[in-house]
């Protein structure tokens, strides 16, 4: 887990050094508002929820030319909470997200550009139990205030993917394959 917390270090650091060299702006994520969330259907039952409590991201924006803007968001494995309670040691253990080995998931937009600022797609990296796969992920932007903004994401994903569910879990029979996890997630921009 400290290789997470340094990576996040240097990743500020990173993106502190790039705003005043290249003026462009950070926004670094409120994590008592903000809120990412998955559910994952399940066949006769209530889909598995969950909500992660323990989340940071950061976002350097160049609002002038909209262009080599980045994202980063992560989560906390072992931070989850779930509507299957009983359940939550299966979910951690290496048949689903073996968060002994693999604690943080990431979101990482990569570079990106855009022309619209209140809603736009892009394929962004997921990495979730050390494997990385280019996904969809839909964006709203909500301005609520000069230097705070709201984001609303929908990420659709599938578990098999990402080898969430082995042995008799990788049936998609009754646990389902396709998620999705939303974001509700508040920035402040950064002075």
């Amino acid at each position: 887990m400290n290789f997470f917390f340094i990576f996040l270090f240097f990743l500020t650091i990173n993106f502190s050094l790039s705003t005043k060299v290249i003026s462009k702006e950070s926004w670094l994520l409120d994590k008592n508002l903000s809120s990412i969330e998955f559910e994952l259907p399940v066949l006769f039952a209530n889909n598995v929820q969950g909500k992660f409590e323990e989340i940071n991201g950061i976002i350097e924006i160049d609002l002038a030319n909209k262009e080599n803007n980045k994202a980063i968001f992560s989560v906390n494995i072992n931070s989850i909470n779930m509507n299957y309670k009983k359940y939550k040691n299966l979910l951690l253990s290496e048949i689903f997200f073996d968060s002994y080995n693999f604690p943080v998931a990431l979101v990482d937009t990569k570079k990106f550009s855009y022309k619209n600022e209140n809603e736009f797609s892009l394929e962004v990296e997921l990495t979730i139990k050390g494997k990385t796969e280019i996904v969809p992920l839909d964006i709203e932007i909500i301005h609520l205030a000069n230097e705070l903004i709201q984001i609303k994401t929908d990420l659709d994903f599938s578990r098999t993917l990402f080898n969430i569910g082995t042995g008799k879990w990788k049936s998609t029979a009754i646990l389902k394959d396709k998620g999705v996890i939303k974001t509700n997630l508040f920035l402040f921009k950064q002075e």
